[in-house]
Formats: structure tokens, C-alpha cells, sequence
């Protein structure tokens, strides 16, 4: 069996809010509630990850946050400098770091990366990864080291309006 890597894309954040920087934007209403669901989804569809990787941007942050605590996730829950404003080459260089007693690997971050990582896993093809969506990919490894362009197959792209 291969890896599983779940990216999801932060919740809709509030443009309005009060905030110093990019990093501090926090999430919407909408957001908030759609974190929540996806949690619940992951858990209800026993897709729960191994670990969780979070970029430190408050919007990513707290969706994370959300849904592991929603969905009652029991596993670790970190923050990740390296998810935030990166490439899909940096992701693939990152990814070749996680070690390999973990299956199932759930990130969370930002756009275009994830719509652009997604791509590159799947070796082609058009995707958006739309906010607080969730997206499923099996990859043909054995072990992280091994990623590459190519080797990853979608599973399930799954947004949180579906669920309404």
C-alpha cells in the first residue's frame, strides 16, 4: 500500500478583519463553519491523518485546528514554517522528510501551491482546490523519499459546499 497525502486548503478568510500582516488574516464565519465540517467528514469517511502539518498563518492555522478538534482527531497537530508562501518543487523537497512511519500525511496551506502540488503529484491535468476543500491523494511509494512527479493518483477532491 502506498501514502496517503490529504492536502486542505485553509477556510475562507475574512478580508475585512483587522490585521497587521498576511499572516495574521483570520478566517470568516464561513470558514470557521466549513473547517468544523470537513473535520467531522474526515473522521465519518475514516480518513483521519497520522499527523497534521499546519502553515502558521492564522487562517490555516485555525482551520486546522478546527477540524481536528471537530472531528476529534487523535493525533498530532503541528505548525510548518515551510507551508507557507512556498512552491510545489519546495513541497516535493519537504515531503521527502516526513518520516516514513507515517501512511497518512494531511497538510494544510494555501493557493496556488495546493492546486499546483496536486497537479504535479498527478503528473498533469487541471485542478482548483477551492477553500476548506479537501484533497485526497494516494501516492506509489513506499516510503516519502521516494516522491516524485507523477506518483500520486486523486482519490477524492471533496468541498465543503457539498455538504450544505
Amino acid at each position: 500500500m502506498g501514502k496517503q497525502l490529504i492536502l486542505f486548503r485553509h477556510g475562507k478568510s475574512n478580508w475585512d478583519a483587522d490585521y497587521a500582516t498576511d499572516l495574521d488574516r483570520p478566517l470568516a464565519k464561513r470558514g470557521i463553519k466549513a473547517a468544523k465540517a470537513m473535520g467531522k467528514l474526515l473522521r465519518q469517511a475514516d480518513h483521519v491523518p497520522q499527523i497534521v502539518r499546519s502553515s502558521p498563518a492564522v487562517r490555516a492555522r485555525t482551520t486546522a485546528e478546527l477540524a481536528h478538534k471537530a472531528g476529534d482527531w487523535d493525533c498530532l497537530l503541528t505548525l510548518a514554517p515551510e507551508l507557507y508562501e512556498t512552491t510545489p518543487d519546495r513541497m516535493l523537497t519537504y515531503l521527502k522528510t516526513v518520516p516514513d512511519s507515517i501512511d497518512r500525511l494531511l497538510l494544510v496551506g494555501h493557493e496556488p501551491t495546493w492546486s499546483e502540488l496536486t497537479l504535479l503529484l498527478m503528473g498533469g491535468g487541471q485542478v482548483q482546490v477551492p477553500t476548506a476543500a479537501l484533497v485526497g491523494l494516494e501516492l506509489a511509494i513506499g516510503e516519502w523519499g521516494a516522491i516524485e512527479p507523477g506518483c500520486g493518483c486523486l482519490r477524492w477532491l471533496l468541498l465543503p459546499r457539498l455538504l450544505a
